[in-house]
């Protein structure tokens, strides 16, 4: 089969688009041939080696597609039925093997290409507003990249939920997009400062929330927009990562909280993966979850999904498909 390897860190180029023998699935493994995965940051972090992973490794962390066998102790899947997941290494691939713990079947409705589309970000958004902050009526969220994958899948979330929405984005073109999903104003962080602007937008309140995956240029106003005993969620770090932070800081601005999470502590359990996959999907077959696809690439253009995605120049979701 045909897959991508990462032999040493670096950038796009160091994505080989290689021959690789087919993955053998264990006992409590579910082989999937790959239909579409997801391209994340996550992905990004690993080939630049600010996450680590043992050398050569095979990058992504979520797809979809149909299982083509299943291991021995496997109960929940059957060979023929359409699964995604997200949490296991290795979808930049034409096949992958995957434990059952973090399979999920596709509901009626959403086809292998949205399912990996919407696993991982959309589980991201679940936990960011549902777990990490749960967003209350009447509370009010500020969210950048707010046009991104988890941007748009966030805001719509947060609105379910109750919230008035600023978003933040770099063109009029995301700025309508956001608008579209739901965002109550957006703010073009490249025209205005977006400190000043939430502070007019909430009469010098501030919001009870931020939602952070951009990291290094905006962390130090996002805590500035927050109330007293606000909550900052940095949840990724597309500009870079933040200084160290002085803890009396977060007293000094108003007894503030915050958070670096992970999606992972927040689907420690297959019950809870089973649970919030289960919320994001079932959403998307209904209709009350729209999502966004911004680009599909083949596997042999893994290096230019990367460009694009680091580029910050997207929308939406970015997919590979084998």
């Amino acid at each position: 089969m045909k897959g991508i390897r990462v032999h040493k860190t670096g950038g796009p180029e160091v994505l080989g688009h290689e021959e690789m023998p087919l993955p053998v699935p264990g006992p409590k493994d579910v082989l999937i041939k790959i239909e579409a995965s997801g391209v994340n940051f996550i992905d990004i972090y690993f080939r630049t080696g600010l996450y680590w992973a043992p050398l050569p490794f095979t990058p992504g962390h979520e797809g979809a597609g149909v299982v083509e066998a299943i291991g021995s102790e496997v109960k929940g899947v059957k060979a023929g039925e359409a699964v995604a997941y997200a949490g296991a290494m290795g979808s930049y691939a034409e096949y992958a093997a995957v434990p059952e713990a973090k399979v999920v079947k596709l509901p009626p409705g959403v086809d292998c290409r949205t399912g990996a589309a919407v696993m991982l970000q959309g589980m991201t958004a679940h936990y960011l507003s549902h777990s990490a902050y749960p967003i209350k009526p009447g509370d009010t969220a500020l969210v950048h990249a707010a046009a991104g994958g988890v941007g748009h899948l966030l805001i719509q979330m947060a609105k379910k939920r109750g919230a008035r929405v600023i978003g933040t984005v770099s063109t009029e073109e995301k700025a309508d997009l956001a608008r579209g999903y739901g965002a109550d104003e957006v703010i073009l962080y490249i025209r205005s400062d977006f400190f000043s602007e939430v502070r007019r937008l909430t009469e010098g309140r501030g919001v009870q929330v931020v939602y952070d995956s951009v990291g290094l240029t905006t962390f130090e106003g996002s805590l500035d927009c927050l109330a007293p005993r606000g909550y900052l969620i940095l949840f990724g770090q597309s500009s870079g990562p933040v200084p160290p932070l002085d803890p009396q800081l977060l007293s000094t601005k108003g007894s503030l909280f915050l958070t670096r999470p992970t999606l992972w502590h927040y689907v420690a359990t297959n019950q809870e993966l089973r649970a919030r996959a289960g919320d994001v999907l079932d959403w998307v077959a209904s209709g009350a979850l729209r999502l966004r696809i911004g680009g599909t690439f083949p596997l042999s253009e893994s290096a230019e999904a990367h460009r694009r995605l680091e580029s910050r120049g997207t929308t939406g979701k970015l997919l590979m498909i084998p």
